[in-house]
């Protein structure tokens, strides 16, 4: 298969590792400095590059008629005019805030835990993140997407940074070293708390997800998420 890297910091380096170990070759390696040449020849664009650039890497893929699988956090503001685009040109787009297979079993994980305590009012709900320095959003899209889950099964209508709201879920953002990303969702009553969490040891994951996003996304189109990749419905 033949995969175009939009995006070639860190992230971009471990996924071209991971892809050409699957046996994969890459087409483009698009940073700041060169162009899409040879997007067009790719079968599948995966894009992890940053907010600024994430919606011009994502058009140009769906008008040069190559699937996306974006991990690019910070965008979203124009993920409907993406959506949009995609489905005009009759393309193939994933996009998730976290493409790990222990962080998709931890959405699950969170959805079925809000369930249950969305009976029990006397536990408040909160989220920390911790991310490397170099994170530029905050909170994370894993964060978002944690906090999302949470809403959606709950009583909550929305998320706040650093600050408390009663029918918000604080979530605080912490950027220390060169941390991969720790993500903890805390319930906590008078009498107790209840703690889930999960720990990046380091970027393979993350990477490793979306070279089998990718390839599971090839040939396709519509729009699909990490459950449809991972048979996690």
């Amino acid at each position: 298969m033949k995969i175009a890297l939009l995006g070639y910091g860190k992230m971009g380096k471990v996924i071209e590792r991971i892809a050409l170990e699957r046996g994969h070759e890459i087409v483009l390696k698009k940073d700041e400095f060169n162009t899409y040449d040879g997007l067009s020849t790719a079968d599948v664009a995966i894009d992890f590059s940053v907010p600024s650039a994430a919606v011009h890497n994502i058009s140009a893929s769906f008008n040069a008629n190559v699937p996306v699988v974006s991990g690019t956090t910070g965008w979203l503001e124009h993920y409907d005019e993406m959506i949009a685009l995609c489905n005009e040109k009759k393309g193939g787009f994933i996009s998730s805030s976290n493409f790990s297979l222990g962080v998709n079993i931890f959405f699950g994980l969170n959805e079925y835990l809000a369930k249950i305590m969305k009976q029990f009012d006397s536990y408040k709900v909160s989220m920390e993140e911790i991310h490397h320095i170099h994170k530029l959003d905050a909170p994370s899209g894993t964060a978002i997407s944690l906090a999302q889950g949470v809403i959606e099964n709950s009583n909550y209508t929305g998320w706040s940074l650093d600050e408390e709201k009663s029918s918000h879920i604080r979530i605080d953002a912490k950027r220390i070293g060169e941390v991969p990303g720790t993500h903890t969702v805390n319930y906590d009553s008078a009498i107790d708390s209840i703690e889930i969490k999960h720990t990046a040891h380091n970027r393979e994951g993350f990477a490793l997800g979306a070279v089998i996003a990718a390839e599971w996304l090839a040939g396709k189109q519509g729009i699909f998420t990490m459950k449809d990749v991972l048979n996690l419905q």
